[in-house]
């Protein structure tokens, strides 16, 4: 039988001065099978700066120099996360939901597609219509 006690038991991870959490039944109801890199690495992000009610504040220019994403894969990760109703999005502000019930839980309302990739920069104007466009869905 393995061992479930600590290897460095000085340094067991504790909850100071900010909070947040991941819950497992992220793993259990196949969220993480479903989700594509950026939309992991943005949901995480996002539980990571959430306040206690999951809500931040970052815009799109330095959640993408932090992450490392285009606007056009910040935006696709978004819209995704929102489809399954993981996250919330309006004005600039995030919130990271409640996880849907087992019995409950949204298919994405399209298939993935990768964003194309490009190298072409976006003005925050042109984000922002894309953003608007898919809210008007």
């Amino acid at each position: 039988m393995k061992s479930k006690s600590p290897i460095i038991p000085q340094r067991v991870r504790r909850i100071t001065g900010s909070f947040s959490w991941l819950d497992h039944r992220l793993l259990h109801l196949g969220f993480l099978h479903r989700m594509q890199p950026e939309e992991m690495l943005l949901y995480f992000f996002l539980v990571l700066v959430g306040d206690r009610n999951g809500v931040s504040f970052y815009g799109y220019d330095t959640i993408c120099t932090i992450l490392k994403l285009t606007a056009e894969q910040l935006i696709h990760a978004r819209n995704r996360l929102i489809d399954m109703s993981l996250i919330a999005f309006q004005d600039s502000r995030y919130q990271v939901l409640e996880l849907p019930d087992e019995t409950k839980t949204p298919e994405p309302s399209h298939c993935y597609q990768p964003p194309p990739h490009s190298h072409q920069t976006l003005s925050m104007r042109e984000v922002l219509e894309k953003a608007l466009q898919h809210n008007n869905r």
